[in-house]
């Protein structure tokens, strides 16, 4: 798309991206999704991220990469903060200190016209600190996670000093997290964006199951790495409920488990509960219920439009009292999902108008979820259009990048980018 000359010169400027997870994750598709909608003459997009098959898809994309051993962390989640024997974790983030500020100093040295950094999660809060003492730019804080405010209320308050100390704005990715950040913090809702068109991504190879004949079953589908915290046990117990009440139901796990812990650390962490072999567990409970004709484990694929294409319900059974990413991309299919949430917020999830919210934790209730959705076909087809409806409000990829760009203009006195422009159709 050719720019309007009348709209003003184009400002090229260059911004550092800190994203802590080396597996590909739903933060991570997000801040690529983001990336990728920027006008191609407006911003210059460099990273650094742990090892992992991050670094090899943004590479690929043609991104600049600085890889490192770890990205230290703080975790003050609603699910994952310290406490009892997980205070032990702090062991590894402070390890993690060094190379993340070798990580830092060596992009300060390769690329010293950075112009404005992007911390891509809150817990990612050390990481921020020293990108802010290094560069001394701008930054950029994205929270993607609910916190929790109710435990350690001295945790709480050293959020909010070094939040409000070192990061020129704060943006949240729903009214979810939002509500779930301290008090006293100046927060701006950009949610997640995604584009239904195909991309490159729809030439990635998928297992062929997923385009198996219907034959009358309703097709369910739980996208994502194979957590217990994602709710995949549940999910597994749902499918055995179902075929015990006779309910002719698919159940499509799309993911892999997370790497491997090998050697003295992987002894630990597993004695320690901090690390669970759950693509194994998956695979007994599969053999032990006899689901081998009802569950498929298709493993990981960035060819997500198709695995949408070929389902009628998206799960997500997690334990984090949240909608992830896999529930809108599913909306803009037109598909209808199960959350396990207690509290959704208008922004991101309406119950029974895009899909039903669970307990969580509750197998019964999901497989009751799925059964309904069965009996009530036209009720599946109605909360889908209303979830395609709602996605297409909130979650445009066009309409989310422009709002972060506005914001990068605003922190950085207005010269990352002058009129924007974005590509037409991607």
């Amino acid at each position: 798309m050719e720019r309007d000359p009348s709209s003003g010169p184009q400002i090229r400027k260059s911004i550092l991206y800190v994203h802590m997870c080396g597996s590909f994750n739903g933060s991570s598709r997000s801040l690529l999704e983001m990336i990728r909608a920027f006008s191609s003459e407006g911003v210059r997009a460099h990273v650094v991220t742990p090892k992992g098959n991050v670094a090899d898809l943004f590479r690929k994309e043609g991104f600049p990469i600085i890889e490192c051993r770890g990205i230290s962390q703080f975790d003050n989640t609603r699910h994952g903060y310290y406490r009892g024997r997980r205070w032990l974790i702090l062991l590894r983030e402070i390890y993690y200190l060094f190379p993340t500020l070798l990580a830092l100093i060596r992009a300060k040295l390769k690329w010293p016209s950075i112009d404005l950094v992007h911390v891509n999660e809150i817990t990612a809060l050390p990481a921020a600190v020293l990108a802010k003492l290094v560069f001394r730019t701008p930054l950029i804080l994205h929270v993607r996670s609910v916190q929790q405010t109710t435990k350690g209320r001295w945790r709480t308050r050293l959020v909010r000093w070094i939040v409000r100390r070192f990061c020129d704005a704060v943006v949240a990715i729903d009214d979810t997290v939002m509500q779930s950040l301290p008090e006293g913090i100046e927060v701006q809702i950009v949610h997640n964006g995604f584009s239904p068109l195909p991309g490159g991504e729809a030439e990635s190879s998928v297992d062929p199951r997923l385009h198996a004949q219907r034959n009358g079953t309703i097709r369910v589908a739980m996208i994502g790495h194979l957590l217990a915290l994602k709710g995949v046990y549940e999910f597994i117990e749902a499918a055995r409920l179902c075929k015990e009440r006779k309910i002719p139901a698919k159940f499509i796990l799309v993911g892999e488990g997370n790497r491997e812990l090998s050697g003295l650390r992987g002894i630990l962490f597993r004695k320690l509960g901090f690390a669970r072999e759950v693509k194994q567990d998956v695979e007994k409970l599969i053999q032990r219920h006899e689901l081998q004709d009802s569950v498929f484990l298709v493993g990981f694929t960035l060819n997500i439009r198709a695995v949408f294409e070929n389902v009628d319900v998206v799960c997500f059974p997690s334990h984090l009292d949240a909608v992830g990413r896999p529930v809108f991309e599913a909306a803009f299919f037109g598909v209808p999902s199960i959350v396990a949430m207690t509290n959704p917020r208008s922004d991101t999830f309406i119950h029974r108008e895009t899909g039903l919210c669970i307990e969580r934790q509750n197998p019964h209730a999901l497989a009751n979820a799925i059964e309904y959705f069965y009996d009530y076909p036209e009720e599946r087809r109605r909360m889908g259009e209303a979830a395609r409806k709602l996605a297409v409000e909130q979650f445009c990829i066009d309409n989310t990048a422009k709002e972060m760009l506005a914001i990068y203009a605003k922190k950085s006195a207005g010269s990352v980018v002058a009129n924007p422009t974005f590509p037409e159709n991607r």
